[in-house]
């Protein structure tokens, strides 16, 4: 026994004092809690917004919670403050205080907001709505904390996931807003329509967000995913249309100097198939079966696309040109491969010619240059590859023609 007391007991005040300062660390954690939801984005814009469908109607629930969470904080915070006074400071709760702190600590002392208990299920000596006990109150305040942060973290969801796709296509509207006008009746509209269609989809996401709100099936309070599928079309809209603008803006810069560029490749395009066919000729001389030279290279329409520029129609005036660039790409790789085929051609009759010189010396070190056979058949394939112009197929058979005779002596 030490002082009267056995050493390791606890004494009813250091009990009560154990007590107190847990209820009082609750009462501070609710009190961060509520005073975070209470100040968050979400619900500070929910509160002044004009809401429509799921989020006006969860949000009138939720938002009543809220008022009902803050008159249940206020009674049971009046209770915490209470116990404070006389169970909290330097000094153990005095012995004359405890019954009133046992009483406050477990027994029912809160009146918690709301409709009375209806007639029916009340006690004759019972009052219309019993008080409950701080455990009780704690409980209320937690469902109704659950409820209200469970819309505004999903509208905070909502609105997060949504300004993604949209601020994209803000960002790409405003990038090539400077260009748009005199662009064109057809593009200044498709702009104007982006633009609204971004408008409306931010509106809705901002009146109805948790129409967009997808809850997990069987997830945890919170869990979810966000249909953003109509803001992500908008974003790939406007994607699709701002290059289109890029393009017409910088042919408005650029438009005489582009046709008159397209009309000097033309002309160089039609020299270069006028040398093309000259090698062809050259080649057709000598080697036989060579393709036909390609059809002349069409002169460009300058009249007509002058004139697009100059009434200012730029969306036509590009597709022209366009088309124009794509025709004369197709006519030059025509003729590059004309003059690449007549090339081929002369190449493989002088490598034929070099394989017969070759064979030829091999039959002589074989001791068989004089065989009437061979001779023969060199002759055959030498008539072929020295004839004007060349059969390079016939050429090429007799040529192994004379390998395979010289491989079987």
């Amino acid at each position: 026994m030490a002082g009267g007391r056995r050493v390791g007991s606890v004494t009813p005040e250091e009990s009560t004092a154990k007590r107190v300062a847990e209820v009082l660390a609750e009462r501070d954690a609710v009190q961060a809690n509520l005073l975070e939801l209470d100040g968050g984005f979400a619900k500070q814009v929910l509160e002044s917004a004009t809401l429509t469908g799921q989020t006006r109607d969860r949000w009138a629930t939720a938002s009543a919670a809220l008022a009902t969470l803050w008159e249940t904080f206020l009674a049971y915070s009046a209770v915490v403050d209470r116990v404070a006074a006389l169970g909290s400071g330097s000094k153990r709760p005095a012995r004359k205080d405890l019954p009133e702190l046992t009483r406050l600590l477990n027994e029912g002392c809160i009146q918690l907001p709301g409709p009375p208990v209806p007639l029916a299920h009340r006690d004759l000596a019972a009052t219309g709505r019993p008080a409950v006990t701080l455990a009780a109150a704690v409980g209320a305040m937690r469902r109704a904390f659950t409820q209200v942060a469970e819309v505004t973290s999903a509208v905070e969801a909502v609105w997060a996931a949504v300004a993604v796709p949209l601020e994209a296509a803000a960002t790409e509207l405003a990038r090539v807003r400077p260009m748009v006008e005199g662009l064109g009746a057809d593009l200044e509209t498709e702009f104007r329509d982006a633009e609204q269609a971004v408008a409306a989809q931010r509106a809705a996401a901002n009146a109805d967000p948790l129409a967009l709100w997808r809850p997990a099936a069987g997830g945890a309070v919170g869990d979810g995913s966000v249909d953003i599928a109509a803001a992500s079309q908008v974003r790939d809209r406007v994607a699709a249309l701002a290059p289109r603008i890029t393009e017409a803006g910088l042919l408005r810069q650029q438009a005489r100097q582009r046709i008159d560029g397209l009309a000097a490749a033309v002309a160089a395009a039609r020299a270069a198939r006028q040398d093309a066919i000259a090698a062809r000729w050259d080649a057709a001389t000598r080697i036989t079966a060579l393709p036909p030279p390609p059809p002349d290279v069409a002169a460009p329409p300058l009249a007509s696309l002058a004139a697009l520029a100059d009434t200012g129609q730029w969306s036509r005036l590009a597709a022209e040109l366009d088309r124009c660039e794509a025709e004369l790409a197709a006519a030059s790789a025509q003729t590059a491969d004309l003059r690449q085929t007549a090339a081929d051609a002369m190449g493989k009759r002088e490598e034929l010619r070099g394989l017969l010189r070759a064979y030829k010396a091999k039959a002589a070190r074989l001791g068989a240059a004089e065989d009437a056979g061979l001779a023969a058949s060199y002759d055959q394939a030498h008539g072929l590859l020295w004839t004007a112009p060349c059969d390079l197929a016939a050429a090429e058979a007799a040529v192994v023609a004379y390998q395979r005779a010289i491989l079987e002596r």
